[in-house]
């Protein structure tokens, strides 16, 4: 079901907000985007072509669609190999054009839109370590609330960054490295199931948006309660954190959010940043088959009409890593893992989006975390926290976030448009 047109605006505001700042008295050349779809025209699976590679993420769906062939017979595997008309060609192009783009495309395909929060009134109030929050929006309010844990010594003078997370993590670790834990219910947010129940439902029943989307609309919501309540938080240094789907809820709120510092997925598979595409490297092969059969409700209606087509679909797990950029990302996968597909994760995603990070100049702020363990192994947010406490709080970072582990080298050949990398001028 397509948004109306005050949820389009909103989106519109969503994605505007990526775009980096400019300086006073320099004003570069709008770069020329290319046409993205209304909501609720996107291309289907028909007149999309069989990618068996991670797509170019610097390609333009526009010139992705099948009737840009013309009487080519090589035109899907130029569009798999970089070779295709209209790729963008400067991170300018990336930030203006083709970053919303995706943001856009993913609600489309994947995730169902964002409600327009500036209709949204949040009303907050503390009571000890509680934060209740309350949301209300057409006449319609869904209430919940986020449990707070402070490291010794944060005060209004000395804000700590903070973690928040949904499903539970190792809280001492980081507490004792000064960094605040704050976690909020679910399921109180969104039922993981087809009930439709929850504050994020109470609001917007009805509406064509999976339980995933939901999840991050309740870590922002929860941001804008501790921005109002507790002076101790820093606002400026935020990390966004969960397991499994969780995992997945966690990554589609950092992507959906600029305030969010830090996003820190967890074991997150299909439909977060294992891929739809060599889904059988490890694990018990998880694809978008048995995930969107397993648990439709996760994403929205038009993800189901990939189902048996997933390699029509323009993007995979690395598009969605890529968008984040140049906000910082670390990623964790143990190799004990039953479910969920942690090599390909390891070996495809995490470094076919740290070629777009390095082409925007942000390689630095994304990380792979590789650990012997199993799936949501809570010993996986110790392995994540020297990055985490590199990117909250500035220290110096001693450990090889590129080090794929037991996993060993990069598998190139997934992601062969990297060959072809556009030539960015940082300067």
């Amino acid at each position: 079901m397509a948004p109306s047109s005050t949820a389009v605006a909103g989106l519109l505001s969503l994605s505007l907000a990526f775009l980096p700042s400019v300086s006073a008295g320099c004003v570069p050349r709008q770069p020329s985007c290319a046409k993205v779809p209304a909501a609720g025209k996107y291309p289907t699976w028909q007149q999309l072509p069989l990618q068996t590679t991670m797509p170019d993420p610097f390609l333009p769906l526009a010139y992705t669609t099948t009737d840009n062939a013309g009487n080519s017979t090589t035109f899907a595997q130029d569009v798999m190999n970089g070779k295709a008309k209209g790729r963008i060609q400067t991170p300018d192009e990336w930030y203006t054009c083709r970053q919303p783009e995706i943001i856009q495309m993913l609600q489309e395909y994947q995730y169902g839109y964002y409600p327009d929060h500036s209709l949204e009134t949040v009303k907050a109030t503390r009571s000890g370590n509680t934060v209740n929050i309350e949301v209300t929006a057409g006449g319609k309010t869904g209430k919940f609330s986020a449990t707070l844990a402070l490291p010794a010594g944060a005060s209004s003078a000395k804000p700590a960054p903070v973690v928040i997370n949904i499903g539970g993590m190792t809280n001492q670790p980081y507490l004792q490295a000064g960094i605040a834990i704050v976690g909020f219910d679910y399921t109180k947010v969104a039922s993981d199931s087809n009930a439709h129940t929850g504050a994020f439902w109470d609001i917007y029943k009805g509406r064509d948006i999976g339980a995933l989307l939901a999840w991050a609309w309740g870590f922002h919501r929860t941001l804008d309660a501790l921005n109002a309540t507790v002076p101790e938080i820093d606002p400026k240094r935020v990390g966004v954190t969960g397991c499994s789907r969780l995992g997945k809820g966690a990554l589609a709120a950092g992507l959906l959010d600029k305030r969010i510092t830090l996003t820190m997925p967890m074991s997150s598979g299909v439909q977060g940043l294992g891929p739809y595409r060599y889904h059988a490297l490890s694990g018990q092969d998880e694809t978008l088959e048995n995930s969107k059969a397993g648990a439709p409700w996760w994403s929205d209606n038009t993800l189901g009409t990939f189902v048996n087509h997933s390699e029509n679909l323009p993007y995979d797990g690395h598009t969605i890593a890529a968008a984040l950029a140049p906000r910082a990302l670390v990623i964790d996968q143990g190799t004990g893992d039953p479910y969920t597909n942690s090599k390909a994760t390891a070996v495809i995603v995490f470094p076919a989006a740290k070629v777009v990070y390095d082409f925007l100049g942000a390689g630095d702020k994304i990380a792979m975390s590789v650990r012997t363990g199993g799936h949501c192994d809570m010993s996986g947010f110790n392995s994540v926290l020297p990055f985490v406490t590199h990117i909250l709080q500035g220290t110096t970072l001693t450990k090889n976030y590129t080090d794929l582990g037991s996993y060993g080298s990069p598998m190139s050949t997934a992601y062969p448009w990297a060959t072809a990398v556009p030539k960015a001028n940082l300067n």
